[in-house]
C-alpha cells in the first residue's frame, strides 16, 4: 500500500464512524420540538445571569455547575445566530451531537491503537449504532460530552503507557479532571484504566505515573464531591435501578464478554481485553455497589460503559470478517455476512426511529405547554403538582402568560432555585378558594404524590371545592381543568 493509500485508509478509520454519527445525530434533532424536563432545566440554567446562576448553584445542582456555565456561553452565540431559525431544541442538542461525533472517531482510533485499522474501524461503527449512544448525542444534558473526555483520555493513557513522556500525563489528567467537573461519576473510568495498567503488567514507572494522575484528579473533584453531597436530596427520587437499563446493561456485558474470548493479537503494552472489560464492568458495578449505600444508579451516569464493548466487538467483528482464502468460500462468508449486517439494521431501526419520537423520553415539556394553552382561559388559575414540575414552563413561558400561578412566592431565578419557591399551604388554599376556574398541570395517575404542606393543601382543597371539567393527557403528564364545584362558597353559582 502506498504512503497516500495509507494514508486515506487511516483517515476512513476515523471520519466513517464519526460522520455516521453526525448523520444519526442530526436525523430527527428536533424530535418534534419536544423537551423533556431535565433538558429544561439545563436551557432554564444556561439563560441565567452567571452571577444568578452561581447563587443558585450554592444550593442546588452544583454538579452540573461546570456545564450550565458552559451552555451559558454556547446559548449567547446560539441565540444570537441561530436562535430563531432552528429553536430551543436544535440548540440544546448540537453540542452534544459533537460531542459523540469526537467521542465516536476516539473509540475508532482506540481500537485500531489496540488491534489494527479494521477493528478500529467496526468499533467506532459499532460504537455509533449503538441506540444508548444515539439517545444521549441528541440529549441537552452533559453525558455526552462525560463519555468524549474519558475516551479522550483513555487514548493519552494508552500512548502514555506506550511512550512515555512528561506531557501525556499532564494532558490525562486534565481531560479526566474536566469529565468529573462536569459529572462526578466520571471518576469510576478511573478504577478501569487502573485495572488496565494493572492487568497489562506495565513497568512501575508507569503505575505511578496514572496513580498520580488518579490522585490529583480525585483531588481536584474533592471540594466539588464535598460540596455537592449537602444537595443529596435532588436525587432522592432514586429508589432502585430501571429494570430496562440493567437489562441493557446485562446483555451487552455478556456480549461483550463473549466477544473477549475471541482470539485476536493486541498492539502496544496495554491488551484490548485489559483495557476493554475493565471498562465495559467496572464503573457500572461499582456504581451498583455504591447504590446499595444510597440509591444512584442511572445509565448515563456511566454512559462510557459502552466504551469497552464497541472496542471489544470491533475487534471480534475485525476477526470473524476477515477475507476467507477460498473464493467460493469467500463469496459465501460475504453473502453471510451481509444478511447478519442487514438484520442488525433493521433491528435496530424500529428502536432508532423510536428514539427520535417524543415518546421516547419521560416526559415532554412542549405538549404540556400546547395542552395548558388548549384548555386555559385568560384569568386562569395554575397550579403545578409537584411544584418541581413548574420546570416545564422554562422553554415556553409564553404558553402560560395570562395564567395566575397560585402556589408561586418566588420565580426560579429570583429565588435562586430550580423551580421557585412557594406560599405556605393555608396561603395556596386561600388563594385558590377564591379563584373561579384552575389548570392543574401535574404527574400522570399512579405517580407517587408529595407529603409536603402545599402539596397536601392543593389536593385537598381541589378535591373539596372543586369538580374536574377537563382532562388532557399527554407524555408523562396529565392537564386538568377544574371549576368551582356549585354551593363551594360562592352562592351557589359554579360548575362545570
Amino acid at each position: 500500500m502506498t504512503p497516500r493509500r495509507a494514508r486515506l485508509a487511516q483517515s476512513a478509520v476515523v471520519l466513517t464512524p464519526s460522520g455516521l454519527i453526525l448523520l444519526l445525530g442530526a436525523w430527527g434533532i428536533r424530535r418534534q420540538d419536544a423537551v423533556w424536563r431535565d433538558e429544561a432545566v439545563t436551557y432554564d440554567m444556561a439563560h441565567r445571569a452567571l452571577a444568578d446562576l452561581c447563587r443558585t448553584l450554592q444550593h442546588v445542582d452544583v454538579v452540573h455547575g461546570l456545564y450550565y456555565a458552559l451552555m451559558h456561553g454556547w446559548f449567547r452565540l446560539y441565540d444570537a445566530a441561530l436562535g430563531d431559525a432552528l429553536g430551543a431544541a436544535v440548540g440544546l442538542r448540537l453540542p452534544s451531537v459533537v460531542a459523540m461525533t469526537a467521542a465516536a472517531a476516539g473509540v475508532a482510533l482506540l481500537g485500531q491503537r489496540l488491534v489494527g485499522r479494521r477493528a478500529g474501524l467496526l468499533a467506532g461503527l459499532t460504537f455509533a449504532l449503538i441506540p444508548v449512544v444515539q439517545q444521549y448525542a441528541q440529549e441537552g444534558r452533559s453525558y455526552a460530552t462525560v463519555c468524549a473526555l474519558v475516551v479522550w483520555a483513555t487514548i493519552l493513557l494508552l500512548r502514555g503507557a506506550a511512550r512515555p513522556h512528561r506531557r501525556l500525563w499532564p494532558g490525562y489528567t486534565a481531560l479526566m479532571l474536566f469529565a468529573c467537573l462536569l459529572h462526578e461519576f466520571a471518576c469510576l473510568a478511573l478504577p478501569a484504566h487502573g485495572a488496565a495498567v494493572i492487568l497489562a503488567r506495565l513497568p512501575r514507572r508507569v503505575l505511578r505515573a496514572w496513580a498520580l494522575s488518579a490522585v490529583t484528579v480525585l483531588a481536584g473533584l474533592a471540594p466539588l464531591a464535598v460540596f455537592s453531597t449537602r444537595q443529596s436530596a435532588q436525587i432522592g427520587w432514586l429508589m432502585w435501578p430501571d429494570p430496562l437499563q440493567l437489562l441493557t446493561f446485562a446483555v451487552l456485558a455478556v456480549l461483550g464478554l463473549a466477544c473477549a474470548r475471541v482470539r485476536v493479537r493486541s498492539r502496544g503494552p496495554i491488551g484490548l481485553r485489559a483495557l476493554g472489560v475493565p471498562l465495559l464492568l467496572l464503573p457500572t458495578l461499582l456504581l451498583l455497589l455504591l447504590s446499595h449505600v444510597e440509591p444512584a444508579y442511572v445509565d448515563r451516569y456511566v454512559l462510557y460503559y459502552v466504551v469497552g464493548f464497541a472496542l471489544l466487538a470491533g475487534a471480534a467483528l475485525a476477526r470473524l470478517l476477515r477475507p476467507a482464502g477460498e473464493p467460493g468460500r469467500t463469496r459465501t462468508r460475504r453473502l453471510r455476512r451481509t444478511l447478519v449486517l442487514a438484520a442488525v439494521l433493521a433491528a435496530l431501526l424500529p428502536v432508532d426511529v423510536h428514539l427520535r419520537s417524543p415518546d421516547s423520553r419521560v416526559d415532554d415539556v412542549s405538549a404540556v405547554a400546547r395542552a395548558v394553552r388548549e384548555i386555559a382561559e385568560p384569568g386562569d388559575g395554575l397550579l403545578f403538582m409537584p411544584s418541581r414540575r413548574r420546570i416545564w414552563m422554562a422553554t415556553r413561558p409564553h404558553d402560560f402568560r395570562g395564567l395566575t400561578d397560585l402556589a408561586l412566592a418566588g420565580r426560579p431565578s429570583a429565588s435562586h432555585t430550580l423551580y421557585g419557591t412557594e406560599l405556605s399551604g393555608d396561603a395556596i388554599r386561600e388563594r385558590i378558594l377564591v379563584s373561579r376556574r384552575i389548570v392543574v398541570a401535574g404527574d400522570p395517575a399512579g405517580q407517587l404524590s408529595d407529603d409536603s404542606d402545599q402539596e397536601i393543601a392543593k389536593r385537598a382543597t381541589l378535591r373539596s371545592s372543586f369538580v374536574e371539567c377537563e382532562v388532557t393527557e399527554v407524555r408523562g403528564a396529565r392537564m386538568a381543568l377544574y371549576a368551582r364545584a356549585a354551593g363551594a362558597g360562592d352562592g351557589g353559582a359554579g360548575g362545570c
